[in-house]
C-alpha cells in the first residue's frame, strides 16, 4: 500500500505564490521573487532553475535513480518496475494526479520524444525530485538529466489501442541479425511491451541474448472502432498508442538499395581520397560523362559504352569504381542508378536462370531511362572466361556478349544513358571477344605505382592520421617501396599505426613495418635476398666499381647521364671460374642497391608443354617492367642462352628446339619493340664461349666482366673476412696462408677455413682455437680445382672479344 498522505505536512513543505499562481518548495521561497514574473509568463521557464507545480503540471530539473526500496512494490517484476515514475505525495496532490495514473513526461527545451510512465508516490521529503529505475535511467533518461521536465496527466482522448505497429531497427549494422533471429526477437519484444504506451518516434530497447537491439516506432494502425470514433470533428489528433495483446508488430526491412545508399553516405570514397591515379581517374571520368550524357558529345562521334580496367590486384581498380559511383550520383543530383553485377550471385544451377538474371539486370538499367545508369562489374573474367570449362559457362559468356552488343546498338535508345565499367586482375583469362569494338572497347591498365604515385598514396593514407612524417620521410618511404601497390601501402601504414599506438606515426614505425609487409606485385618472383654487403666480399674492388657504374649510378644520377648523352648498359655478363663469388656479387648488388631483385635459374624456364617456356620468359620480364627499377639475375645463363647450331632441323618437341625458342624470346625481350626501361640484366656463367653471340651484342648484354681467381690482396681480404669469427692461435700466419692459397678460388679458401675448424674439433671437442697444423691439414684436403685448361679458355675468350 502507498504511504498515507499528510495535508498538514504538505502545506508546511510548499508555498503558494498568489502573484504567479505556482506552488514551490518552501525552502525556495527566498529566491522566488526574481523568477516570479518569468514563471507567470511561461510555464517552461527555460532560463530559470525554479521547480514548481502549476495548472496540473509538475516542473522539475531534479531526476535521480531510485536507490531505495518501496515495500508495496518488492514483489513487482522488473518489466513493470521500469515503467514507474516516483513523485512526492505533495506534488501529486497539488497537480491533482493520482496513484497508478499514466503521465506524460516532456522536455520542452529538447527534441526528445515524450515518455509515458505510471505514477507512484514516495515520501514528501523529496518534494520536486523524481525517481526512475536504474534500467530506465540508462536507456531513456540519461540525456534528460539537468533538463527541465514537464509532467502532466495523459489525455486519454489522444490515446488509441494499436491494431499493428511498425518498427525499424536502428542498429542493424552494429548488431546484425538473421531473418529468423529478428522474428524471434520481435516475438519476445511483443511480450515485453504489452500495455506500454508510446508515440511516433519512440525508441524501444531490448536485450536479445546479450545483444542490445534498438527499435524506433515509425507508424501504427488503430482498430476499426477507434478509426470510426475519430471521424468526429471534435476529436483530438491521436498522439499516443497503446500496445495490447492483439497488436501485431511489424518490422520495416531496409531494401538492398537503401542499405547501399546509407553505406555509401558513410563510407563514400571520392577522387580526393585516391592517390597516384589522377590520370586514370580523369580518363575514366571523361568516358563516363560522355556515355551518361553529363558532357555534350561532338557531332558524329560515337561514344564508348563499355570500359575495362585491368591490372594487378591492389592497384586501385575497385577504388576507381567507388569514386566514379560518387561522381555519377553527384553529377546526376541523385538520379543516377548504380547496379553492381556480382558474378558469384549471377550463376545458377538451373538451366537458363543465369541468362535470365543477366537479361533482367540490363533491362532494369534500360527502364531507368531517361536517367543515367552506371553498371559496375568486378572480375569480369568470371562471366566471360577464355577457357570455357562447361556448357553453363559457354552459355553465360554468349548471353553476356549479346547483352553487350545491345548496349552499344544504335537502335537501343534506352541504352544511350548507360555505361558499363568492368575490372579484371587476370586479363589473360578474359575471352578475347569481349575486348572487340562495340563491347569493352576502351581499356585502361593500372600498373604498379611509380615513386611519385607512391608518395601521393602515402599522403592520402596518412592525411587523416596523427603522424609526424615530413616530406623527406614520405619521399624516403616512397623511394624504397618498389613493387608495392596501393593495397600494400595501405597494409604498411596500418601495420605501422598498430605499432605506433598510442603515439603518433613516425618514420621508424614505417621502416619496421617494411620488414613484414612485402610487395604483392613481386609475390610470385620475390626472393629473400640474404644480407650480403660489399664488405663481405674480399677483393673484387674493380668489379664492384664496374657494377656500381652500370647499375647504381644510372638510377642515382640519371640527370647526369642524360646530360652527357650516356645510355646505361642493358645487361652485364660476369664470367669466370666456379667459386669466384659471381653469385655472391649479385646478392650484394641486390642488397646494396635496394632494388627489386628477380633471381632466375635457367632450367626452371623450360616446360614440356609447347609455348609454356616462352610464356615463362615473357612473364619474367613483364614482372620486371611492372616493379621497375629492378635487376633480373640469370644464374648459369648458358643453360638458356647457349649458341644455336646451324642447320638444326629437329622437331618441335626436341630439347634443342625448345632451347632455341626460349633464346629467341629472351632476345626479343632484351631488345624488342617494347622498350625495357629501368630493368638491368645481370647474368653469370662459367662457359662464356657457349653463349650465343646475338645475346652479347651491344644493346642486349653489352658489358662483359671477368671474375677471375683472387689475387694476393684479394686472398688476404677473403681470409680476414673468414677468420673474423674464428678463434685462431698465435702460430697461424695469415700471410703464409695467402701465399699457400695461390690458385684457390674464393669458395675454396672458405672450404680450407671450414676444414681447418673441423680438424680442430676432431682433435678435441674442447678445443678453443684453430692451430696452424689444422690449416696445413686443410690445405692438403682441399686442393685447388680450377684447371689450367679452363683458365686458358678464359684468356683466349678475353683476347677474342
Amino acid at each position: 500500500m502507498p504511504p498515507k498522505s499528510s495535508s498538514k505536512k504538505t502545506q508546511a513543505s510548499w508555498y503558494h505564490c498568489e502573484t504567479c499562481g505556482v506552488h514551490i518548495p518552501s525552502k525556495a521561497r527566498d529566491n522566488h521573487d526574481e523568477h516570479c514574473s518569468t514563471i507567470g509568463q511561461d510555464d517552461a521557464a527555460p532560463d530559470s532553475d525554479a521547480e514548481y507545480v502549476r495548472s496540473g503540471a509538475i516542473f522539475t530539473r531534479t531526476l535521480q535513480q531510485r536507490n531505495f526500496e518501496v515495500e508495496s512494490l518488492k514483489d513487482l517484476s522488473a518489466k513493470y518496475a521500469n515503467v514507474l515514475l516516483f513523485v512526492s505525495e505533495g506534488a501529486m496532490q497539488l497537480a491533482k494526479l493520482h496513484i497508478g495514473q499514466h503521465v506524460v513526461i516532456e522536455a520542452p527545451t529538447t527534441e526528445q520524444q515524450p515518455l509515458v510512465r505510471i505514477l507512484w508516490p514516495i515520501s514528501e521529503q523529496f518534494l520536486t525530485t523524481v525517481f526512475v529505475s536504474e534500467g530506465d535511467l540508462k536507456l531513456h533518461w540519461t540525456q534528460l538529466r539537468g533538463k527541465l521536465l514537464k509532467i502532466t496527466a495523459l489525455d486519454t482522448s489522444c490515446l488509441t489501442a494499436a491494431a499493428s505497429i511498425s518498427l525499424r531497427q536502428l542498429n542493424s549494422k552494429e548488431t546484425p541479425l538473421a531473418a529468423g533471429q529478428l522474428q524471434e526477437a520481435i516475438a519476445l519484444l511483443k511480450r515485453d511491451i504489452v500495455n506500454r504506451i508510446f508515440c511516433k518516434g519512440s525508441e524501444i530497447h531490448m536485450n536479445f541474448f546479450n545483444k542490445s537491439l534498438l527499435f524506433r516506432l515509425e507508424r501504427w494502425q488503430g482498430t476499426v472502432e477507434e478509426a470510426l470514433a475519430g471521424l468526429s470533428l471534435d476529436s483530438k489528433p491521436l498522439q499516443f498508442v497503446q500496445v495490447t495483446n492483439v497488436t501485431k508488430l511489424q518490422l520495416i526491412a531496409e531494401s538492398a538499395e537503401q542499405q547501399l545508399k546509407e553505406q555509401k553516405k558513410i563510407h563514400r570514397i571520392t577522387k580526393t581520397q585516391i592517390g597516384g591515379l589522377d590520370r586514370q581517374l580523369n580518363l575514366v571520368e571523361e568516358s563516363m560523362e560522355y556515355a551518361l550524357g553529363f558532357r555534350a558529345l561532338p557531332t558524329g562521334l560515337r561514344v564508348s559504352r563499355g570500359m575495362l580496367l585491368y591490372g594487378a590486384t591492389g592497384c586501385g581498380k575497385s577504388l576507381i569504381l567507388e569514386a566514379m559511383s560518387a561522381v555519377a550520383e553527384e553529377r546526376s543530383q541523385g538520379n543516377a542508378q548504380l547496379i553492381r553485377i556480382n558474378s558469384g550471385e549471377v550463376y545458377s544451377k538451373f538451366l537458363g536462370e543465369t541468362e535470365q538474371k543477366l537479361a533482367a539486370i540490363f533491362e532494369r538499367a534500360y527502364n531507368h531511362y531517361p536517367h543515367p545508369t552506371l553498371l559496375l562489374i568486378e572480375d569480369v573474367h568470371n562471366l566471360c572466361p577464355k577457357q570455357e570449362s562447361s556448357d553453363l559457362v559457354k552459355r553465360v559468356s554468349l548471353a553476356f556478349l549479346s547483352l553487350l552488343d545491345q548496349l552499344s546498338s544504335p537502335s537501343q535508345l534506352k541504352g544511350s544513358k548507360t555505361f558499363l565499367l568492368a575490372t579484371s586482375s587476370q586479363i589473360e583469362s578474359l575471352h578475347p571477344s569481349i575486348r572487340r569494338a562495340g563491347r569493352l572497347d576502351s581499356e585502361l591498365e593500372l600498373g604498379a605505382p611509380t615513386p611519385q604515385a607512391r608518395r601521393e598514396i602515402i599522403q592520402c593514407l596518412t592525411q587523416s592520421l596523427e603522424h609526424q612524417l615530413n616530406e623527406e620521410a614520405v619521399e624516403h618511404i616512397a623511394a624504397v617501396t618498389h613493387g608495392y601497390v596501393g593495397a600494400d601501402l595501405a597494409n604498411l601504414v596500418y601495420a605501422a599505426m598498430l605499432q605506433a599506438q598510442p603515439h603518433p606515426l613516425q618514420l621508424e614505425h614505417l621502416q619496421a613495418a617494411l620488414t613484414r609487409i612485402k610487395p604483392s606485385a613481386m609475390r610470385e618472383v620475390l626472393i629473400e635476398c640474404p644480407n650480403v654487403q660489399w664488405a663481405d666480399i674480399g677483393g673484387q674492388s674493380e668489379l664492384r666499381l664496374a657494377m656500381q657504374q652500370a647499375i647504381e649510378w644510372p638510377l642515382l644520377h640519371a640527370e647526369k647521364f642524360q646530360r652527357l648523352g650516356i645510355k646505361p648498359p642493358r645487361g652485364i655478363l660476369m664470367f669466370g671460374p666456379p667459386g669466384c663469388s659471381k653469385t655472391m656479387i649479385a646478392k650484394a648488388l641486390a642488397t646494396e642497391s635496394k632494388l627489386n631483385f628477380l633471381s632466375i635459374k635457367g632450367p626452371e624456364l623450360f616446360s614440356m608443354w609447347v609455348g609454356e617456356s616462352e610464356r615463362a620468359v615473357r612473364e619474367v620480364f613483364r614482372k620486371a617492367r611492372q616493379v621497375a627499377p629492378a635487376i633480373v639475375f640469370f644464374d648459369e645463363i648458358d643453360a638458356i642462352g647457349g649458341e644455336r647450331s646451324e642447320g638444326d632441323s629437329s622437331g618441335s618437341g626436341s630439347g634443342s628446339s625448345v632451347k632455341e625458342r626460349v633464346l629467341t624470346q629472351l632476345l626479343t625481350e632484351l631488345d624488342g619493340v617494347e622498350a625495357l626501361q629501368n630493368v638491368t640484366i645481370v647474368a653469370a656463367t662459367n662457359r662464356p664461349d657457349m653463349i650465343d653471340k646475338a645475346l652479347l651484342r651491344p644493346g642486349r648484354i653489352d658489358r662483359i666482366l671477368y671474375v677471375g681467381l683472387p689475387k694476393t690482396e684479394a686472398r688476404r681480404e677473403i681470409l680476414k673476412i673468414k677468420l673474423r669469427a674464428m678463434p685462431v692461435s698465435a702460430d697461424v700466419d695469415i700471410e703464409k696462408l695467402v701465399q699457400l692459397t695461390e690458385g684457390y678460388s674464393g669458395a675454396e679458401i672458405q672450404a680450407v677455413c671450414h676444414e681447418a675448424a673441423l680438424r680442430a674439433l676432431e682433435q678435441s671437442f674442447e678445443a678453443e682455437q684453430v692451430q696452424w697444423l689444422d690449416f696445413e691439414h686443410a690445405l692438403k684436403a682441399v686442393p685447388p680445382r680450377t684447371s689450367p685448361e679452363l683458365l686458358k679458355l678464359y684468356e683466349d675468350y678475353l683476347k677474342r672479344k
